[in-house]
């Protein structure tokens, strides 16, 4: 068997992937993915939220033309991506704008793209649990802090010039993660005041979830601890 490893694409329109992300493969094989931003790399992406301007892209890759595409353009970090179960449309995240969006891929309104769902705060990885409901991860809420930087662009700036020389600040406050149906109505959520979860999925009476921030899975069992209804 042979395991080499081929890098089929790395670009698209002359612009080279920074911070691919999420990613999922339809049945008829063509791969759909985010690249969260072309400017900043994972460990300076908190500065794409500082800039706050739309630096993402949400992207196909056809296997059988070896052909790239860009869907959408100027997106404000794209992150998680879904094939639905019919094969109808994909859905992607935009975290900064705490909202999911859905592709056509199939049916009367292929090539467009309406909003999913919006959400309690910045939505990272999304996933089908196969029983009808997708789990995303929201990273944070929308904080104090951060309506302040959106608000004031000085003080995106100011944090800006200060992480070049300190930590990132974190304003992660809430994360957890939501689930929701088929047509994006929320049906459940959990979330922690300190964490900043990046995933989600549950399997039988458990949800599993997962950061990029802390080195463990997080194990919920779901008949001990009931979800907080979302609306």
């Amino acid at each position: 068997m042979d395991k080499k490893v081929e890098v089929v694409t790395d670009e698209v329109d002359g612009l080279k992937f920074k911070l691919t992300d999420g990613v999922d493969v339809a049945k008829d094989g063509i791969i759909y993915f985010t690249d969260a931003t072309y400017k900043y790399s994972l460990e300076d992406h908190f500065l794409d939220l500082l800039e706050g301007k739309p630096h993402g892209r949400f992207i196909s890759y056809d296997p059988t033309t070896n052909q790239t595409k860009v869907i959408a353009h100027n997106l404000y970090f794209p992150n998680g991506v879904a094939v639905s179960p019919d094969q109808q449309f994909v859905i992607f995240c935009e975290s900064f704008l705490m909202k999911c969006k859905k592709y056509y891929i199939q049916g009367p309104k292929k090539g467009t793209i309406d909003k999913f769902c919006d959400l309690p705060g910045a939505p990272d990885n999304i996933h089908y649990d196969g029983q009808g409901n997708y789990w995303i991860g929201i990273a944070t809420e929308f904080t104090a802090g951060m309506e302040l930087a959106y608000k004031y662009p000085f003080i995106r700036k100011a944090v800006m010039m200060f992480s070049k020389y300190i930590m990132n600040p974190s304003f992660a406050k809430n994360g957890g993660v939501i689930a929701v149906d088929l047509e994006g109505n929320p049906i459940a959520h959990y979330y922690d005041p300190k964490l900043s979860l990046t995933s989600g999925i549950k399997i039988g009476n458990h949800i599993y979830c997962g950061s990029i921030s802390y080195p463990f899975i997080i194990s919920l069992d779901v008949n001990q601890y009931p979800a907080t209804h979302s609306t």
